[in-house]
């Protein structure tokens, strides 16, 4: 857990309430904040298995992935190849759209090139291509403050990574929806009190209502459930998932959109995965026992 990415602090969330949940099954836990000495702690650890906690580079990348792997240990969650596909917004729309999966439209820019004019018509998303949690997230309207063109000195995602993801900005409502193993759990629709679900949303207790199950139609739902499952098992990823949505609800089933999947979903108590799996009747504790049991080949 921990790390040095954007999302550490969510990382060490996480994985104080997996080690509790784990110690109070009765498994032996070893603790363990990433460092640049983590191979050589693993080594002298030696465990039966890694519970990768990490969010964001190097965790989610595919690099932690690949150094175990390098290691013999096992470890939860997706493996080397689906981590480096699944963490570029780019690379995992090449791997689903053309599998029928609805995601936005848009393309890789320069982040120089924004302060000479706009990639889209307005409105529309920019995001950096690899990073998790809506960090870097920035949403330009015509209305915005960011200018025409956008102003070199104003704050925002281009001052901080040298290409960004732009994509038509899809109005609407935000759905998610967990997999654990082959089984998608349910969906949630994510109502921030003010602005839009970024990082401090997501993780600031108070400011995003949850409605778990989300009040949708039906057909909506299923949708959202069916997609999951498929980019679940089409991207190859194990343990648990979560798909994020946009849905236009004036389009109705044809407003559904996959924004990304993640392969190393938070495990806060405010997290959405825990949340569904209440929904299906499984506690945090069993959530990451099952987690666990998949990993070791038990489940």
């Amino acid at each position: 857990m921990g790390g040095w990415s954007a999302e550490r602090e969510v990382s060490l969330m996480s994985g104080a309430g997996v080690a509790d949940a784990l110690e109070s099954l009765g498994y032996k836990v070893t603790r363990l904040d990433m460092g640049r000495d983590v191979a050589e702690r693993i080594a002298e650890a030696k465990p039966d298995l890694v519970f990768n906690a990490l969010h964001g580079t190097p965790g989610e990348d595919g690099s932690v992935q690949g150094m175990l792997d390098l290691m013999g240990v096992r470890y939860t969650h997706s493996g080397m190849v689906t981590s480096v596909i699944a963490v570029d917004k780019q690379l995992t729309k090449q791997a689903l759209v053309p599998h029928g999966i609805r995601m936005p439209g848009g393309h890789v820019v320069k982040s120089e090139s924004l302060y000479f004019g706009d990639p889209l018509a307005r409105p529309y998303v920019l995001k950096p291509v690899n990073e998790g949690s809506s960090v870097g997230v920035a949403i330009v309207t015509a209305e915005g403050n960011y200018g025409e063109p956008i102003g070199r000195h104003v704050a925002g995602p281009w001052q901080d990574f040298d290409e960004l993801l732009a994509e038509p900005f899809i109005r609407g409502r935000e759905l998610t929806t967990a997999v654990l193993g082959g089984r998608a759990l349910g969906v949630t629709e994510l109502r921030p009190k003010s602005g839009f679900y970024d990082y401090d949303a997501k993780y600031t207790e108070g400011l995003t209502e949850h409605v778990c199950p989300a009040n949708i139609p039906p057909n909506i739902a299923e949708a959202c459930l069916e997609i999951a499952l498929k980019a679940h098992k089409l991207l190859g990823c194990k343990g648990a998932s979560r798909s994020d949505f946009r849905w236009d609800d004036e389009r109705g089933a044809e407003g559904l959109y996959l924004l990304e999947v993640n392969t190393q979903p938070g495990m806060t108590p405010l997290s959405l995965v825990p949340e569904q799996g209440r929904l299906v009747g499984l506690s945090y504790a069993e959530l990451v026992d099952a987690i666990v049991k998949e990993a070791l080949g038990d489940g």
